[in-house]
């Protein structure tokens, strides 16, 4: 009975460490939108701790202004979410103005809608592709070709979390620490 119990034990180790661990299984499109939703909550975030007074203000005068910098992520979403040619209807944008893509705010509530609205039609999107479909072949804009639909999305990211960056120093240049830097956040 003393052998016993021991074996017993250790098989059970053994058996335990070797088996598939099955509830931590994913697919593509669930991890892509979960990416997706987790960057739309940061430029949410960032876009809503400047205060409203501030939506004009240029970190140079060269640059783009603070509420610019909502409504050209807002239109960059738009604009490379619309190449995975889904089903969901593309808001009307101007190309010809990569500055803020025709957008147009003048309240904080107008820029920070303009910014979710581009979120929830990438969502949406997103909820259109199975796996296979994600991984399939668009043409994409000019600069990047024939991408997977999964890079498209994933350029798009990139796209936010380069603004984020630009974002960040307009904060810290007017006193405010960002909120991804904050602890406890």
């Amino acid at each position: 009975m003393k052998l016993w119990i021991p074996g017993t034990v250790a098989l059970f180790s053994i058996l335990v460490a070797a088996a598939p661990v099955g509830a931590q299984t994913t697919t593509l499109g669930a991890d892509v939108l979960k990416d997706w939703r987790a960057q739309k909550a940061t430029m949410m975030r960032i876009a809503d701790a400047m205060p409203e007074d501030k939506f004009t203000y240029r970190s140079t005068p060269q640059q783009r202004s603070w509420g610019e910098q909502i409504l050209h992520v807002a239109g960059g979403n738009f604009f490379l979410m619309r190449f995975l040619n889904g089903k969901t209807p593309a808001p009307a944008i101007n190309t010809a103005d990569m500055t803020v893509f025709g957008l147009k705010a003048s309240t904080k509530a107008e820029y920070l809608k303009a910014l979710s609205d581009s979120f929830d039609y990438g969502e949406a999107l997103l909820k259109e592709f199975s796996d296979e479909a994600l991984l399939q072949t668009v043409s994409g804009p000019a600069w990047m070709g024939p991408s997977t639909r999964v890079r498209m999305v994933y350029d798009a990211i990139s796209h936010c979390q380069d603004i984020y960056g630009q974002m960040a120093v307009y904060l810290r240049l007017n006193g405010i620490v960002p909120p991804a830097s904050r602890r406890g956040v």
